[in-house]
Formats: structure tokens, C-alpha cells, sequence
């Protein structure tokens, strides 16, 4: 019978359950499965709050929060505390599978609905690839048309899965200014993009 991650984490002793991520991360990197047990203690909960803003199905939220933590466990020797936290670094790992969960999925949606069973030329993968690249041009441009409190508000909002609180913390400002930074900031990407509200 195996040990629940409860158990596990129950058997760690005192100190190390209360050392930062960023040393778990460490210890997770040299193959401490405890350490990992612990790291995902600490980080799982927003691990899948991250994917489900993205992904919004709850079900595959929760596989996405999984593959990104196989992908920690197999991957954790990559992280260096030197550019940045272990609780940055995850939750990009979050955000780039979230994203790529929702383009995987919407791209089986759209490959299903254009396919029309009879004979004819195959799915043009080509385009769906140019497509994309397209897109994240058009995204890094649009960032680039923000001003940079506006574009660090929404980076380690969307991109790195702060709160508001956390924004403000680390910019040093006002919650209150933060979401009017980012709304503004969201704002004026939705009329570069083209993004019409319905």
C-alpha cells in the first residue's frame, strides 16, 4: 500500500517543512521525492489555479497541474534560484502548458469541425504554424504599446500567477492603482489585437 503525500510529508521533520520553495526546488533537483511532496504542498494549489484561469475545464485544469509537476520533478535541475524564485519559475512552467493544453485542444476542435470525410487535401499544418507564430508577434507587439508599469502589471499577473496584492507588493504600489493599471493594460491589448467585446 503506498504512502499518501500527507503521510509522506507528515514524516519530514519540522524544518524542513518550513523552508521556502526555493529550497525545496533545490533539494527536489538532487531527487528528494519528500521535497517534492512538500514543494507540492506548497505550490499545488496554484499550480492548478493558474491553469484553470486559463484552461477553464476544472478536469483538464487538473491534468495540466500534473503534467507540470511530472515536468518539475524531471526538470527541476534546470532551476536556478539565481534568476528568479522557484514560485515564478513553476508557474511559468503552468502558464506555457496551460497555453499550449488550450491551443492543443482548440486546435482538435477546429481540425474536427473542418474535416468534412470525403477526399481533398489534408489539414495544412503549415498554416496553423505561421498562424501561431502570427499571433505571438501580434502579442509581443501589443506589449511592446504598453507603457512598462502597465506591461510589468500584466506580466506577473497572466504570465507569472501573482494576485493583485502580490502586483502591488512587488511594484511597490497601490492594489487599487495595480488593477486600474492592468485593466487599462488590458484594455488597450484588446484594441491592438483587434478584439472585439461582444
Amino acid at each position: 500500500m503506498s504512502q499518501s503525500a500527507a503521510d509522506r510529508l507528515a514524516a519530514v521533520p519540522e524544518t524542513a517543512q518550513t523552508v521556502d520553495p526555493d529550497d525545496l526546488l533545490v533539494r527536489v533537483a538532487r531527487g528528494d521525492e519528500t521535497a517534492f511532496v512538500a514543494l507540492y504542498d506548497v505550490l499545488g494549489a496554484t499550480v492548478f489555479g493558474m491553469a484553470r484561469r486559463v484552461i477553464r475545464d476544472p478536469a483538464r485544469a487538473e491534468e495540466v497541474a500534473q503534467e507540470v509537476f511530472l515536468q518539475v520533478w524531471q526538470t527541476a535541475a534546470r532551476f536556478d534560484p539565481a534568476r528568479g524564485t522557484a514560485k515564478s519559475w513553476v508557474l511559468t512552467l503552468a502558464h506555457r502548458r496551460a497555453v499550449d493544453a488550450v491551443r492543443h485542444d482548440q486546435a482538435a476542435t477546429n481540425r474536427e469541425n473542418s474535416y468534412d470525410w470525403s477526399p481533398g487535401v489534408d489539414h495544412d499544418q503549415v498554416l496553423e504554424t505561421v498562424t501561431v507564430r502570427l499571433e505571438h508577434e501580434q502579442v509581443r507587439r501589443c506589449l511592446e504599446g504598453l507603457t512598462e508599469l502597465q506591461r510589468e502589471a500584466v506580466n506577473l499577473a497572466y504570465y507569472q500567477g501573482y494576485t493583485y496584492a502580490e502586483v502591488a507588493q512587488v511594484l511597490g504600489a497601490n492594489p487599487a492603482t495595480v488593477k486600474t493599471r492592468m485593466r487599462d493594460g488590458l484594455v488597450r491589448l484588446r484594441d491592438c489585437m483587434g478584439v472585439e467585446v461582444s
